[in-house]
């Protein structure tokens, strides 16, 4: 099997290759992004019939369009005349696309609607209604959050989201939605698309070393973080993997701690809203929405919730992504509130913030010392939290304590998955054995007791 060389799921142990080979880069597009759901934009960005945004599907653009029965299409950035880009511009509002190249004319809906002189210049040789602009496979929106698969056989997005939708719920789906706070912030980092996404999933290990500064200047609950001279009290928080490789850590009762400053009305909004989300949904998950997360939604999608940063690493390459930074608010907040959220995520976790500026030299060096012939040949090991994973009664998903890897061996598995599974037939197949792949450590302890 493809996998079995760069990924130990019984070990928590990966190949440092997956950082760095061209080859292994381009499987990936086929058998990871050709087949995985992936983030295109948010609702609130596309509000009116002919608001689009123009995303990135890893190398190929993606229109998203806001149609006039209020339903959301996605469309290749293509003429298809010769193969032009159709759309120049980054995001507007338009009743339909027209080519630079030559003039071909499409609808909002994709449909082709005028080709200059046709009659002349095409006599009988052209069907105008076969040439309309190349539809995504599959879109849909989960709570506002609109994704995309190229792949037609893929499951649906509440399908592919599974256990973790019942997480997410407890503040996508609060009263009023959410709302992205203007366009993103993009920059280039040079690092391979991994190295963030397990960053995100379930790091908090390198919280109080490599932001060891940031956090005493903050101080206050986290300023006990610091220099990882001991670890967090038991119970702080907990990590937790999921069947498609979505994972994120959350720290209990911490929520907003980066934005005290800029927005302290925060905490109080948070605690005048947690019992309506107990009321609405459950304890556990009124527990979460006041805390402070770590998510990726595998592949290539993270977000910080309480520091309300959401994050897209798109690959341009094996060892480099453009990354996409949106600030995200409750749209009920006031408006005087989401300005403060949205300067304080781009100072914290912006191109130039504080926190952004330490993971981007850690994520850097972890992909590009892997141009060393002898270096890529090692390893990496995951395994901390081996053999504690548990399954809650109370929790979809396997669960850990917070300082764990057990969402880095969750990523990882469901990636082998994809890199051997030729189809998602053979992914669902194999992934029902999920979590007692990842709990065989855990078994054979139990059993020498």
């Amino acid at each position: 099997m493809y996998s079995e060389e760069l990924i130990d799921v019984e070990n928590g142990i990966q190949s440092k290759k997956i950082f760095w080979e061209e080859g292994i880069y381009h499987h990936e597009l086929e058998t990871v992004f050709y087949r995985c759901w992936l983030f295109l934009t948010h609702e609130s960005l596309v509000p009116e019939a002919g608001d689009f945004i123009v995303a990135k599907m890893v190398d190929d653009e993606v229109i998203v369009s806001r149609q006039k029965d209020g339903s959301i299409q996605g469309f290749y950035n293509y003429c298809t005349h010769r193969g032009n880009q159709l759309c120049p511009y980054e995001a507007g509002n338009a009743r339909g696309f027209q080519c630079n190249y030559h003039g071909w004319a499409f609808g909002l809906d994709g449909s082709l609607q005028s080709v200059p002189f046709k009659e002349q210049a095409y006599r009988k040789h052209f069907d105008q209604s076969k040439w309309g602009l190349k539809k995504v496979a599959k879109i849909e929106s989960y709570n506002g959050f609109i994704f995309a698969c190229a792949d037609g056989d893929a499951p649906s997005l509440r399908e592919y989201l599974g256990e973790m939708a019942w997480y997410l719920d407890a503040w996508t789906n609060v009263p009023g939605g959410i709302e992205f706070l203007g366009p993103p912030a993009r920059s280039i980092m040079r690092a391979n698309w991994k190295a963030p996404a397990e960053n995100f999933v379930g790091d908090a290990y390198h919280l109080g070393w490599t932001h060891a500064s940031a956090l005493s200047v903050i101080g206050g609950p986290v300023g006990g973080l610091v220099g990882n001279d001991e670890p967090p009290p038991e119970g702080i928080g907990l990590q937790v993997t999921t069947k498609h490789g979505h994972g994120f850590g959350c720290l209990w009762d911490l929520g907003p701690t980066l934005m005290s400053d800029t927005v302290p009305e925060i905490w109080q909004w948070k605690q005048d809203h947690t019992p309506e989300i107990e009321e609405r949904l459950d304890a556990w998950r009124a527990r979460t929405y006041s805390g402070q997360w770590n998510c990726t939604l595998f592949p290539n999608c993270s977000f910080l919730y309480g520091t309300n940063a959401f994050k897209l690493w798109n690959p341009i390459g094996p060892n480099e992504i453009e990354v996409f930074t949106w600030a995200f608010a409750e749209k009920r907040m006031p408006e005087d509130m989401k300005k403060r959220i949205h300067s304080s995520v781009h100072r914290t976790f912006g191109p130039a913030g504080t926190f952004e500026s330490d993971d981007g030299d850690n994520l850097e060096y972890c992909t590009q010392v892997n141009r060393g012939q002898v270096t890529r040949t090692g390893v990496m090991n995951a395994q901390m939290g081996l053999g504690e994973e548990r399954d809650d009664p109370n929790l979809p998903g396997l669960v850990g304590d917070y300082i764990s890897e057990i969402s880095h061996r969750g990523m990882y598995r469901f990636y082998a998955e994809l890199l051997d599974g030729a189809t998602w037939d053979d992914i669902n197949i194999s992934g029902d054995l999920w979590k007692e792949s990842l709990m065989k450590a855990t078994r054979q302890d139990q059993e020498s007791v």
